[in-house]
C-alpha cells in the first residue's frame, strides 16, 4: 500500500511512535491510549491523533490503540514488515560504532556487510561483521542490498555516494558531514552529529 501526501514531519515521527509501541508491548501493555503513548514518548496526543488520521486512524473510541496491531500498521507504512539489510561503508570509529550499535535491530535492519579502503582493516571482522574491500561495493547488487550507511571523510562522500547508487542502492543514511547529490530515485538522509550539537547552546540558559 503507498500512501500519498503525507507530510515528511508525519513520517519522521512514525519511528518514534513504533519504538515506544514496541517498548509497551515487551512490558505486556496489550492497549494504549493516544495520552499514555504521548506520555511514554513525550508527544502529544492530538499531534498523535493527527499524524494516525493520514492511514485511517487505528483507534477504538474507549478502548485506545491495540499495541500488536498498532505496531504491525506502522511497519507496514514504513516497509519495515520484513528483515532489511544493509551495508556499512567506513569501518573507522564513528562506522565501527555503528557495526556494535544494537537500536538498528528494534526496527528490523541487518547491516550484513561492510566496506573500507584500508587494506589493514580488509578482512577484519567487527561484531562478527567481515570489512571487504571498497572496490567491492558493486557486488551490492548480487546481495540484493538497497540500503547503505556512509561513514567515511567528507572528500570521499560524492565518490561513495555515486558508486552506491551503480551499485543499485536507493536509500543512503550518511554520517559524513557533507551535502551528497544523488538522483531523485535515491533517498539520502544526512545526520551531522557536531552540527545537531551546535544547536543545542542557543537553547541553554546564559550562566
Amino acid at each position: 500500500m503507498k500512501y500519498h501526501r503525507i507530510p515528511d514531519e508525519t513520517i519522521r515521527r512514525l519511528p518514534v511512535y513504533l519504538r515506544g509501541l514496541l517498548f509497551l508491548a515487551e512490558g505486556g501493555n496489550a492497549n494504549v491510549s493516544s495520552q499514555d503513548l504521548a506520555d511514554f514518548i513525550g508527544s502529544n496526543p492530538w499531534q498523535i491523533r493527527k499524524d494516525f488520521s493520514y492511514f485511517g486512524g487505528f483507534g477504538i473510541r474507549g478502548v485506545g490503540y491495540n499495541v500488536n496491531k498498532l505496531t504491525k500498521e506502522i511497519k507496514k507504512i514504513l516497509k519495515l514488515n520484513n528483515v532489511l539489510k544493509a551495508a556499512l561503508v567506513g569501518a573507522g570509529n564513528l562506522g565501527s560504532a555503528v557495526l556494535a550499535y544494537p537500536g538498528f535491530k528494534i526496527y528490523g535492519f541487518d547491516v550484513a556487510v561492510a566496506f573500507d579502503n584500508d587494506l589493514r582493516k580488509v578482512g577484519k571482522k567487527i561484531n562478527n561483521i567481515e570489512i571487504k574491500d571498497v572496490s567491492k561495493l558493486r557486488t551490492l547488487k548480487k546481495r540484493q542490498i538497497k540500503l547503505a550507511i556512509i561513514a567515511v571523510p567528507h572528500q570521499a562522500a560524492q565518490q561513495i555516494a555515486d558508486s552506491l547508487v551503480k551499485a543499485g542502492v536507493t536509500g543512503i543514511l550518511n554520517f559524513s558531514p557533507c551535502y551528497i547529490s544523488a538522483p531523485k530515485k535515491v533517498k539520502v538522509i544526512t545526520i551531522d552529529i557536531a552540527m545537531e550539537i551546535a544547536r543545542l547552546p542557543y537553547y541553554m540558559p546564559a550562566n
